[in-house]
């Protein structure tokens, strides 16, 4: 039996906000099993969200790993990805691996923290993976201590979804949005919603992650660079992204919604006239076939006065890592043989499902050259693999959902003109202090 350190995690109320998609999965549990041999069968247990991602990415690699490993037994079992946390905490906490799984996917934005509060629970991977291999920007939430344990997955590279036939009724033109500051993205919101009457975008206030893209695409966060150290008061880059934010309710330009499904009903329906985010929200834009050939998509837009904030960001995003459990070496060889380093499985991946890896090896060929019509011909998984690599670094650290539970509450005191923007970046900044300590 393993003793895992006994620290319990937060389970915060945020863990289902829809930016930290790629995704926030479903509440059933369904078990898959692959094929395996009579005698000496190897078994893998799988924990992840999302059936129509992540479960479906898993079964499209043991489909294809199941060929040359019979003997190897796959069970995929899906559930919420706030259950995957809990089961965990639960698992950990406890001291034994009973009913732990042999993998599991984990959002990077809370990657650190189980690392770091339970180091020997994960398996170290830089005998199967090189981090070098992948995206820059997924190095840092995967590992820990000088150790590869995460298997970087998807890339949560951001994209501004635009519709194009709003632009033209507005007079503007691709080029007109194209690498672009937020200041101009709201003024250019102003003379849609007079031409069309259409909203530039949906938020729900509740849900800030739309200041985290602000914030990445700046290299900055809500911690410092040692990923403890709350970075609230006097960041400037927060600072920008906070007043930016408020501009936008200021300008009228944001249709309000309060969970997953009215988020996607305000564009599926054209009631609004874009999707900044991450580039997870490609097939729920393309779920409403009516609107094809009515999309496109650019870079985000950066901040104005940030000198350092550049055009791409990233907004979620995932990966996988083998426990250390019994079984861990043929998991790992699963992990490493798929995920880790098949660069055809990949184009798979994105082809039939719509998964951006960030294995570099991977970030071209045919299914990135393919275009797609329902955005006007664009090839833009070519042009999400080109974000990917300029998508800049920064250490999630420990607290994001600690420090986001306190900042919701203060951004509402922002958005209502009850404290201006400096108290409420002093007062995040002393609450984030008092708690994290």
């Amino acid at each position: 039996m393993k003793n895992w350190k006994k620290i319990l995690l937060p389970l915060a109320a945020s863990a289902l906000m829809l930016s930290a998609c790629s995704g926030g999965g479903g509440g059933t549990t369904a078990t898959t099993n692959g094929s395996g041999g009579d005698t000496d069968k190897k078994e893998i247990t799988v924990w992840a969200w999302d059936p129509n991602f992540n479960i479906a990415a898993l079964n499209l690699a043991k489909e294809k790993y199941a060929k040359d490993h019979p003997d190897v037994t796959i069970n995929i079992v899906e559930n919420a990805q706030a259950d995957i946390v809990q089961k965990l905490n639960t698992g950990l906490n406890s001291g034994t691996t009973k009913g732990l799984p042999n993998v599991v996917l984990i959002e990077d934005y809370r990657a650190q923290n189980f690392l770091q509060s339970y180091p020997d629970a994960f398996r170290d991977m830089s005998d199967k993976i090189k981090a070098e291999d992948f995206a820059d920007y997924k190095a840092g939430p995967t590992s820990f201590d000088g150790k590869q344990y995460g298997i970087p997955f998807d890339s949560g590279v951001t994209g501004f979804y635009i519709r194009t036939d709003y632009l033209e009724q507005a007079g503007y033109t691709l080029d007109d949005v194209t690498d672009i500051d937020w200041d101009q993205f709201i003024e250019i919101g102003k003379k849609i919603k007079e031409a069309t009457g259409k909203a530039m975008l949906t938020q729900d206030p509740n849900d800030l992650g739309t200041l985290r893209v602000m914030l990445q695409s700046a290299g900055s966060w809500y911690l410092k660079e040692d990923g403890v150290t709350p970075n609230i008061a006097g960041n400037a880059a927060f600072k920008e992204a906070l007043e930016t934010y408020k501009a936008m309710f200021d300008a009228d330009i944001v249709k309000l919604n309060s969970d997953w499904s009215q988020f996607v009903a305000a564009f599926n329906s054209g009631d609004v006239a874009s999707v900044p985010t991450g580039n997870w929200i490609t097939p729920s834009v393309k779920a409403e076939a009516s609107q094809s050939g009515k999309w496109a998509v650019v870079p985000i837009p950066r901040l104005k006065d940030t000198a350092n904030s550049i055009n791409a960001s990233n907004s979620g995003g995932s990966s996988w890592y083998v426990m250390n459990v019994d079984g861990q070496e043929a998991a790992a060889d699963f992990m490493a043989s798929t995920f880790g380093s098949d660069a055809e499985l990949y184009q798979d991946l994105l082809s039939k499902i719509g998964v951006l890896g960030t294995l570099k090896a991977a970030s071209g060929g045919e299914a990135y050259e393919q275009p797609d019509e329902f955005f006007g011909g664009q090839k833009i998984y070519a042009d999400f693999a080109k974000w990917t690599t300029e998508v800049p670094k920064v250490n999630f650290g420990l607290h994001t959902y600690a420090i986001e539970d306190i900042l919701s509450a203060e951004v509402q005191n922002y958005l209502n003109g009850s404290k201006d923007v400096d108290a409420v970046m002093n007062d995040t900044q002393a609450q984030a202090e008092a708690q994290l300590k």
